[in-house]
């Protein structure tokens, strides 16, 4: 195992006044802004504070009873569509109780991509604004927990695998390709061969994990129209790709069991007779947009939905899902930054499985139009 790399060393008040030539005391005053220096020993000091990048302390500020001590949560995500991700909201409610009971406050902010998250991360560590931060959406080639171990910054990572590169983060995850097996197991005990797999982001770790499960059961069960399709997670393009999946489509961006489709949209094989969505906004959209093109759900196409939520019973039919406790996912994501804060050692924590709870939108293989 390699050794952790020593944190970044943050610029102090002492390293000011050495630079500067004045007292401790001094650069206090300066700096606070406080009587007890002239203007040009105060010009001086805030100088050699922005040429060395120092940055007040939130933590200071916690003891002199000024602040708060906070944790960090950057989501790098498109904006619109976090409202109707019930993932994230339960993931949070659950994050938010444990902190609340330390009185710890909770930074969020959403950026538009890894790098500006990174950025961020530098940004709350010169300040001193965070004591620790959650770290979601793991990715396959990600920067991120090599730049937390360098700023020796305490992180949790939510939903990524244990990585023994990184010893002094610690990891909560659940394992995405059982519960895919799950599903693919259902749907094929129903009689159905021809599935496809309406996933999230392309490049999220759980994303490729449940992309490469279906691959691998599909070969297992010599099920050669099976193929997934990357989206934004968001209803529109849940919708969108129903219907071009519906109508015998390929689209850019498909993965089928056997490899990657390259080059745009053309024509495709059969309509599939099973759908799995990755989260349950989309599956919502998918069950309206098959509908409207005149397929029924289970009769031609069966639909499973990755999240379960209330959503997935407001539906006609009521939506199979994927069901975990979310918020206790944040509650233990949060128990363990919480753990590290208080000098615990980093540790991989799995959750339970998401659990099948079969309803109405999943039926046996059917023969109508989209049957076998």
């Amino acid at each position: 195992m390699p050794a952790k790399r020593s944190p970044a060393r943050r610029p102090t008040m002492k390293d000011i006044a050495q630079r500067a030539g004045v007292s401790e005391s001094a650069v206090s005053f300066a700096l606070n802004d406080r009587p007890g220096v002239s203007e040009i020993t105060r010009d001086r000091v805030r100088r050699v504070a922005e040429q060395l990048g120092w940055r007040p302390s939130t933590a200071a500020r916690q003891l002199s009873g000024e602040g708060a001590a906070t944790v960090g949560l950057v989501l790098a995500r498109p904006a619109d569509t976090l409202g109707v991700d019930s993932f994230f909201l339960q993931l949070i409610s659950g994050i938010q109780e444990v902190l609340a009971e330390r009185h710890l406050g909770l930074l969020f902010q959403v950026v538009e991509d890894v790098d500006d998250e990174c950025a961020v991360y530098r940004r709350w560590w010169a300040e001193h604004r965070v004591d620790g931060v959650l770290v979601v959406d793991p990715r396959t080639d990600d920067a991120r927990p090599d730049l937390l171990d360098e700023l020796g910054l305490p992180a949790v990572v939510i939903g990524g695998a244990p990585d023994a590169r990184h010893p002094g983060l610690s990891t909560v995850w659940a394992d995405d390709a059982g519960a895919m097996a799950a599903v693919v197991d259902e749907l094929s005990a129903l009689g159905h061969r021809r599935i496809v797999h309406i996933a999230g982001l392309p490049g999220l770790a759980h994303t490729e994990r449940r992309i490469r499960t279906l691959r691998a059961e599909a070969d297992r069960r010599g099920l050669a129209e099976v193929r997934s399709v990357t989206t934004d997670y968001s209803d529109a393009e849940g919708a969108a790709v129903t219907r071009r999946v519906l109508q015998g489509r390929v689209l850019e961006g498909e993965v089928p069991a056997g490899g990657t489709v390259e080059g745009g949209v053309g024509e495709g094989g059969s309509r599939p007779t099973a759908l799995i969505y990755d989260n349950d906004v989309m599956a919502v959209a998918g069950v309206a947009a098959a509908t409207e093109l005149g397929f029924s759900v289970p009769g031609d196409v069966s639909v499973v939905a990755w999240e379960d939520s209330a959503l997935c019973r407001m539906v006609k039919p009521w939506l199979s899902a994927l069901s975990r406790d979310t918020v206790e996912f944040g509650r233990t994501a949060a128990k363990e930054l919480t753990s590290l804060l208080d000098g615990g050692p980093a540790r991989a924590v799995r959750v339970p499985v998401p659990r099948l709870i079969s309803r109405e939108s999943t039926g046996p293989c059917g023969a109508g139009p989209s049957g076998d």
